[in-house]
């Protein structure tokens, strides 16, 4: 039960609304627990994304790997963060993504058709996955202008001021990966903050 009041509460703190007995039932039947190993992949590139995962517990990473074997870490993932490649999985094609945990992960999962149903059934969703949305689409435009225009002193000082929990939890190469930078320069960067 306790894995479903952290999905309750994020829907209803995001949504701004309350989950009725019946939503809350609606989504406990549907929304099955699994848990991953550390290394272990919730997906894996060419496999199609048949899941959205809400994260409970642990944390991931969203990556690919190009064709000298680099990886490139695309999203780093925390508690009450949802895992999928929404491409793949409203659009039913295979991943160019691998999601890989990190530390041990606690995952509630639903399909496609499931979260159709949700939608159209429970208010509270609807007004979550629509906030989910819009913040989705602000968050990439913004990522893509860092990738784009920003120094990687200022892609730095973003991800310290809006994922400062990100230095905990997540290895220096992984952040270094994340911003598009070589471990090296992060360690200059750290370096010099500290100053």
């Amino acid at each position: 039960m306790s894995n479903f009041e952290a999905l309750f509460d994020y829907i209803q703190e995001i949504s701004g609304k309350l989950l009725s007995e019946d939503d809350k039932h609606l989504l406990m039947e549907h929304f099955k627990p699994k848990k991953l190993r550390k290394r272990q992949y919730f997906l894996q590139e060419g496999d199609v994304c048949k899941n959205i995962g809400f994260i409970v517990k642990g944390s991931a990473r969203t990556f690919t790997v190009d064709e000298k074997g680099h990886e490139h870490i695309l999203k780093l993932s925390l508690e009450n963060w949802w895992l999928a490649d929404f491409e793949s999985f409203y659009l039913l094609t295979p991943s160019r993504f691998n999601i890989e945990a990190l530390e041990d992960l606690e995952v509630l999962q639903s399909t496609n058709a499931q979260i159709e149903e949700y939608l159209k059934h429970i208010p509270a969703f609807s007004s979550m996955a629509n906030v989910i949305s819009q913040n989705y689409t602000i968050a990439n435009q913004k990522r893509m202008q860092a990738a784009i225009s920003y120094t990687a002193e200022e892609r730095y000082e973003d991800l310290i001021s809006n994922y400062p929990q990100f230095l905990q939890r997540f290895p220096q190469n992984m952040i270094a990966s994340y911003l598009g930078l070589s471990p090296e320069t992060l360690s200059r960067l750290k370096k010099n903050s500290f100053k």
